[in-house]
């Protein structure tokens, strides 16, 4: 064992003691990516704490490294009472009350008793703080010896006495908190008290906050002025910091007496985590505290070996009110350029976050420009609705592309048989401006042959980059004796004459080099020419690019040096002669004028894309954005959405086109150097003009593109000269990505993340007032700056009109006579079952709901739940529903529910006869004890499950309704092309959804972004980075079953663009653009979802003959099953489970088979209720689960589902109105919040329980009541069949969901699957998720072997490709079983065996379609018998 000099020689000073030197390390652990050492020493003799510390400091520093820490352990034996003060030294650090308290105590340790005696009280602050408990732990720790701690002497003194108050002084406020009174009643929560801010005792220069707004929250206040927190270390010890709140969490002490705080805080350069113990009758100050507080911190910053990290323990806190950023100009300015968090994987802060601060700055609108995609608009438009002082204006940021070609740019007449000049250049770089010429390469063309040539170096006066020369392979040597520019242009301009028509591959960049050229030399060229480009883009459209080389070797022109212009001008030459054959072959044209007009569009998928912005100016305008942006997603997405100019042409009228940013089309000219002609030309395309600030654009010097700011400020200025001269207004842009300078940070994750390397280097892309934009143009005359700032901007605001994204309202689709249709089908089948006249509790039920479905237009929407319902039980397939459409009693007697909402009943299949319990003293119908029929004597049906209509349509029955339907997955497909038979495919899309950066994948980014920069953050930081990362939109996708329908009196464009879901073009699906949860309450969207249930229940009906509706929903033999397996004729030690609930949908999971045996449920409402407590938050754990185990109530009397609540308050003799009120806010978690004093007052007046109330503060989210008895009833059914068709049921359960069967453990027998679920459990939560549902599986099966059943193994003509089928009372496995093989495999198997028998396994291998593992697959499990190899050896 090597000693602690041994290992850390080379960083020790002089004074480390001798006897840590010696100390044998037994134990060490070390982070290289945190920089940190844990090392366990285990000393012959006692160390000094303080020395120790003293040594972690000293190689911290002299090892570099954040935290080294040094843990003793000593044998038993060398614990004494003089070690007291070091185990004190320890706790004082940690923040316990360990100073003034211990002063001047005796100390004796007898056996395991350590007597302390106190000679100044203070033993109630010792044990609130729970000091007493950590001494014990300290000594277990280091002595491995469990000593009782003792207090005597003087363990109290009067609060009055000096020096109480002397000693009050020295502890941490965390001991001696504010108190708080409380009676133990819930209460609402109360609003922070208005406390009179005082001045901070510190200069606040260059801190964010207020010097007037300090209000002292814990402690004392504060007078020092804070540091970094990026400063805060291990050995800071005392401290003071600020930060705004970003996380705050608590939890309490098991016995209830202590809150435990985790505060993360930020200064924006880092974070730290404060943590706080106090008392749970003193914690009101801090429990006020919330998130984006900001406050100011005193106290004590050491390791927290729990963390892992450092952290702060406060003495004193206060809040302070941080300075929020004003815009102070007189008028202010209009961002008309700005992304938000739906530009994917780019933009950073929300729209809600952007628009409000543009609004709270008193700017009088803001665009939003996300890239390709108008997702953003929803937000924003449900925040700035009713805003009269300000106007959202609704944009995109395009990807536009010019498909109208022209190849030929000028005026030269020419013909195909008359001079050309084919040429090509060479140059140091892509800026025309800022890169030189360093060879021009020529060939002459006349009559269809080359006449000359020309080739010369040009010397560009500086070096080549290395990047070039290897591309091109001409070096500074080659070109240092070579002609210089001027003089090269003197020999070019004798082999090119002033009228010669150029051509060229890409044109525009030769031409734009020359020009730049040429400029400097004091001359012009304004050249007709002719890009070779844009005419093989036309002609050749099959090609994967239009390269030089490509387009050479499909013309099979031959080889050449590509990259050297006069290679590449020699065989342009021979590509553009062959261009003129085929012209004239294929197009029957002879000269140059008539090419642009002859060739068609080019296919905008392989154009080059330029950014756009595009602005919606009314309603006919936002119709035609949509309209492109649609285009763009499902007819021209090449790895963005691109708009073609022609499709933009035909849909301009009603929007505004912006020039864009640098990747703009017309800075991308400018910087090219084209001529001004060329410049207006593409300008005078635009409504407005942009320029940005110079930070912007800085990546250009870093490129190399620009060699000076000067550059920078000149391309702008051109637009500016441009704008002037063509009267059109030039307005300065921000191209907001995030809403903070600060925020710069997160786009840096999230750009390294896909592979930018230069993340880091982040443009200033933040939200700007007037006076910082103003600042960024001060290079221009201040009359200037003010007119793109402020006046242009306004102007372009002002020509925008006020639109809304969607209409406003209600919009469902139109069936002909569908309230008629309604009414008639529902009183039809209540007189069905109820006879006629329909009894007056049913009338009045039945009429209410239908006169307020009605009369809010939402018959149509029953009657196509209703269409779609019909047919699919029409083709053999039941429906469930889910969601609260169970409480309407329309929805079942139109046959879209099977929960009937009335109160339960008796009622006689036979003459009609029913008997209503209205009393409240029966849950559910199903509970009802059998009965014969008072007037004929038949047996009465049973039914009922008293859910209000109120919770499906709100109180006054205007609530839109949300129909949820429970399709079989089997069937769902059909049951979606249906709904498209009713409103047609033109009508009919996918619900669309956005998925967005979730906070466990930015938290990889951050990790990712830190260790490949070499970087160890603080936890709180690292949280920060993650939760500025979270909520990035990444991709879109669609509604698992969610299908839109658009009336048929409208275009889906008046609503949303539409697309495909996560831009696949090789998708047949549309979706709507817009995430449906925007359009909720706008259009319809019908729930078609894939169940298992219904499958369920149609593979049972065919195995067994029955039809599900007839099982018996009162059962005693099922009710069994959710206390006891006996009924299945197993003990639960067989099966290993104590109830007969394995493989029933919401019964079967262990947590809830828990629940079941903790409620005991005797009845169907008893279910109902579990039901409701295990999909709820908060509602069962911490909450019911106490009130039953304490017995202050039953399962039958907790809060189980949400509609119970007001059935509750109701029967009570609450008012039903507010009795919806209280259940619709403590439903949604608000009782905090919103629950008033009036409230409980009214429930106590009206002998509610305590603990009830109290049990509705607690609750977060609640069920409904018919979704939870929709799932009930399904759960009864299928336990009825288990009871009563055990075969049936485990050959439908496996071919449903037996995607984790293993059939080979299976096959082996009940104890190799009882080792297989044993090996699988002893993992615990190393478990993976698929191990986990393959013991659930195993588990099912090890019961049904149990009950006495048995497996046939997979047969190659027996077994079914994916079912298992039912055979001489065993049940035959599929091929699907088997590991490895899927269901096509299986599929092909299967067909082919239908086929005749196989010769041999070659033959089954090409017949069948399968591969040699799955033919392996086969044989090892004996399905192929003594089949061979091979078809020849069968001969023999």
């Amino acid at each position: 064992m090597s000693t602690f000099e041994q290992v850390f020689h080379a960083f020790l000073e002089d004074t480390v003691p001798q006897e840590l030197r010696c100390a044998p390390i037994a134990h060490m652990e070390a982070s290289r990516e945190k920089r940190e050492i844990t090392v366990t020493v285990t000393p012959n003799t006692l160390l000094s704490k303080a020395e120790l510390a003293k040594t972690e400091r000293s190689l911290m520093r002299q090892a570099n490294l954040t935290l080294f820490h040094i843990l003793t352990r000593y044998q038993p034996q060398m614990l004494s009472a003089e070690y007291l003060e070091q185990l004190l030294f320890v706790l004082r650090k940690k923040g316990y009350p360990a100073n003034g308290i211990f002063e001047g105590s005796g100390r004796i340790l007898e056996g395991d008793t350590f007597t302390i005696t106190l000679r100044h009280g203070g033993h109630d602050m010792i044990c609130r703080s729970g000091c007493d408990n950590a001494l014990k732990q300290l000594m277990l720790e280091e002595f491995g010896r469990t000593v009782e701690v003792v207090f005597d002497g003087v363990l109290a003194m009067e609060t009055s006495s000096p020096q109480y108050r002397e000693l009050v002084k020295k502890l941490p406020e965390s001991a001696h908190a504010p108190s708080v009174q409380s009676n133990g009643e819930s209460k609402p929560k109360k609003e922070r008290k208005e406390l009179s801010p005082k001045r901070l005792a510190f200069d606040c220069e260059g801190l964010p906050f207020e010097a007037e707004s300090a209000v002292v929250v814990v402690g004392r206040p504060i007078k020092d002025r804070p540091i970094s927190l990026s400063q805060v270390t291990a050995e800071s010890g005392a401290v003071t910091v600020w930060g705004t709140i970003i996380r705050k969490e608590s939890v309490t002490s098991k016995d209830g007496k202590w809150e435990i705080y985790s505060i993360d805080i930020t200064d924006y350069e880092s974070s730290n985590t404060l943590k706080m113990i106090l008392p749970t009758d003193k914690k009101e100050a801090v429990e006020e505290l919330k998130k984006g507080d900001t406050i100011l911190v005193q106290g004590d910053a050491s390791y927290d070996k729990y963390e892992h990290d450092v952290t702060i323990r406060p003495n004193s806190v206060t809040l302070v009110q941080q300075v929020k950023k004003k815009d102070n100009a007189p008028k202010k300015r209009v961002e008309l350029h700005l992304h938000t968090n739906m530009s994917t994987m780019d933009g950073l802060s929300s729209p809600v976050d952007l628009v409000k601060t543009a609004h709270d700055w008193g700017h009088p609108a803001i665009a939003i420009t996300d890239h390709g995609v108008c997702q953003g608009f929803p937000d924003a438009m449900y925040l700035s609705e009713g805003w009269e002082d300000f106007k959202t204006i609704y944009g995109v940021e395009a990807y536009y592309v010019d498909d109208m070609i022209m190849a030929v740019k000028g005026s030269e007449p020419r013909g195909f048989g008359e001079e050309f000049i084919v040429f090509d250049l060479e140059t140091t770089g892509l800026s025309a401006q800022g890169e030189r010429i360093t060879e021009i390469g020529a060939v002459k063309i006349r009559g269809g042959q080359v006449v000359e040539t020309f080739n010369t170096f040009v010397n560009p006066q500086r070096a080549i980059p290395p990047k070039i020369v290897e591309l091109t392979g001409i070096t500074d040597e080659m070109v240092k004796d070579a002609p210089l520019e001027d003089e090269a242009l003197a020999l070019w301009q004798e082999f090119c004459p002033p009228n010669a028509v150029l051509v060229a591959h890409n044109a525009d960049f030769d031409c734009g080099f020359m020009r730049a050229a040429f400029g400097r030399c004091g001359k012009e060229f304004n050249h007709t020419y002719i890009d070779t480009v844009a005419v093989a883009r036309s002609m050749f459209k099959g090609l994967k690019n239009h390269k030089l080389d490509t387009v050479a070797a499909y013309l099979k022109v031959g080889d050449f040096n590509h990259h050297r212009a006069c290679d590449d001008a020699d065989v342009l030459g021979r590509i553009f002669l062959r261009m003129m054959e085929l012209l004239k072959e294929e197009h029957g044209i002879d000269n140059i004028e008539h090419i642009n007009t002859a060739l068609a569009g080019a296919d905008p998928t392989k154009l080059k894309y330029f950014h756009q912005i595009i602005l919606v100016r009314n309603t006919l305008g936002l119709q035609n954005l949509y309209k492109l942006i649609s285009i763009s997603h499902l007819k021209y997405f090449k790895k963005k959405p691109l708009i073609p100019k022609s499709q933009l042409i035909k849909h301009r009228e009603g929007l505004l086109l912006g020039s864009a940013c640098e990747a703009g089309e017309l800075f991308r000219a400018v910087v090219a150097g084209k001529p001004w002609n060329e410049l207006c030309a593409i300008a005078k395309f635009y409504d407005y003009l942009e320029v940005q600030p110079l930070g912007n654009n800085e990546f250009m010097l870093r490129n190399g593109d620009v060699t000076s700011y000067q550059e920078l400020m000149d391309f702008n200025k051109t637009i500016i000269k441009l704008g002037d001269y063509l009267r059109i207004p030039v307005v300065a842009t921000g191209d907001v990505h995030f809403l903070k300078k600060e925020d710069a940070i997160f786009r840096a994750i999230l750009m390294a993340g896909t592979g930018f390397k230069d993340a880091d280097q982040q443009a200033p892309l933040y939200l700007r007032t007037t006076e910082e934009m103003l600042e960024e143009f001060n290079y221009l005359p201040p009359e200037k700056a003010y007119e793109i700032v402020v006046e242009n901007t306004n102007l372009i605001a002002d020509m925008v009109e006020k639109v809304r994204p969607f209409p406003k309202g209600t919009f469902t689709p139109t069936i002909e006579g569908a309230d008629e249709d309604l009414k008639t089908i529902t009183w039809n089948r209540a007189k069905e079952v109820f006879g006629d006249p329909v009894p007056e509790l049913v009338a009045n039920r039945l009429s209410k709901e239908l006169d307020s479905i009605i009369k809010h237009g939402f018959a149509v929407l029953y009657i196509i739940a209703q269409k779609l319902v019909a047919k699919s039980v029409s083709d053999g397939y039941l429906v469930g529903s889910r969601g609260s459409v169970g409480s309407s009693f329309v929805a079942i007697m139109a046959g879209i529910s099977e929960v009937n909402p009335l109160p339960p009943h008796y009622v006689c299949p036979k003459c009609k006869h029913s008997v209503f319990i209205t009393d409240g003293s029966v849950g559910s119908g199903f509970d009802l004890p059998e009965k014969n029929c008072e007037k004929c004597g038949a047996p009465y049906l049973r039914d009922g499950h008293d859910i209000p209509f109120e919770t499906f349509l709100g109180f006054h029955g205007d609530k839109s309704p949300d129909i949820d339907l429970n399709f079989s997955g089997e069937y769902q497909a059909n049951a979606h092309r249906y709904t498209e038979e009713l409103f047609g495919s033109s009508h009919v899309f996918k619900a669309g959804t956005i998925g967005s950066i979730a906070e466990k994948t930015a938290y990889g980014y951050v990790k990712n972004y830190l260790a490949e920069r070499g970087r160890t953050l603080h936890k709180a930081e690292e949280n920060r980075l993650t939760m500025g990362c979270t909520g990035v939109k990444r991709t879109t996708g669609q509604h698992p079953g969610g299908m839109v329908v658009v009336p048929n009196s409208y275009e889906v464009y008046d609503f949303t663009p539409i697309q495909h879901p996560a831009d696949d073009v090789n998708s047949s699906i549309v979706t709507t653009h817009f995430d449906f949860n925007s359009l909720h309450d706008t259009i319809l969207k019908l729930d078609i979802l894939g169940h298992d249930v219904p499958t369920l229940y149609k593979h049972m009906e065919d195995l067994t003959g029955t039809n599900v509706n007839d099982a018996d929903t009162s059962d005693p033999l099922v009710y069994s099953l959710f206390t006891s397996p006996q009924a299945l004729g197993v003990t639960a030690e067989q099966i290993d489970c104590e109830t007969g609930t394995l493989a029933i949908p919401e019964m079967g999971t262990g947590f809830v088979r828990q629940m079941l045996l903790d409620c005991k449920p005797q009845k169907f409402s008893d279910l109902l209720q579990i039901s409701g407590l295990s999909h709820g938050t908060d509602v069962w754990l911490g909450n019911a689960q106490d009130l039953i185990k304490n017995g202050t109530c039953t399962i039958s009397d907790v809060i189980g589902t949400r509609d119970s609540i007001m059935l509750y308050l109701i029967q009570h003799g609450m008012d039903p109105s507010m009795s919806f009120k209280i259940m619709e806010i403590v439903r949604k978690g608000k009782a905090a919040k919103l629950l008033t004093q009036e409230h409980i007052d009214a429930m106590k007046a009206h002998n509610v329980p305590q603990w009830y109330i109290d049990s509705c503060f607690k609750i977060k989210y609640m069920f409904p009541k018919a979704h939870a008895a929709a799932y009930v009833i399904a759960a009864i059914r299928l336990c009825w069949y288990k009871v009563h068709y055990p075969l049936a049921f485990y050959a439908a359960h496996f071919t449903v969901r037996g995607e984790d069967f293993d059939a080979q453990t299976v096959m082996q027998g009940k104890e190799m699957i009882q080792f297989r679920m044993k090996e699988i459990r002893a993992k615990g939560t190393e478990a993976t998720d698929k191990e986990k549902k393959q013991g659930e599986t195993l588990h099912i099966a090890y019961e049904m072997l149990q009950r006495g059943f048995s497996f046939l193994p997979v047969d190659l003509y027996r077994s079914h490709a994916t079912r298992y089928t039912i055979e001489d009372g065993k049940i035959r496995l599929p091929f699907s079983s088997l590991k490895g093989v899927g269901d096509a495999a299986a599929a092909s198997i299967y067909e082919a065996a239908q086929m005749g028998e196989f010769i041999s396994m070659d033959e089954l291998g090409s017949r069948g379609g399968v591969s040699k593992a799955v033919i392996d697959m086969l044989k090892e499990c004996g399905a192929l018998g003594d089949m061979p190899e091979s078809s020849q050896m069968s001969f023999f």
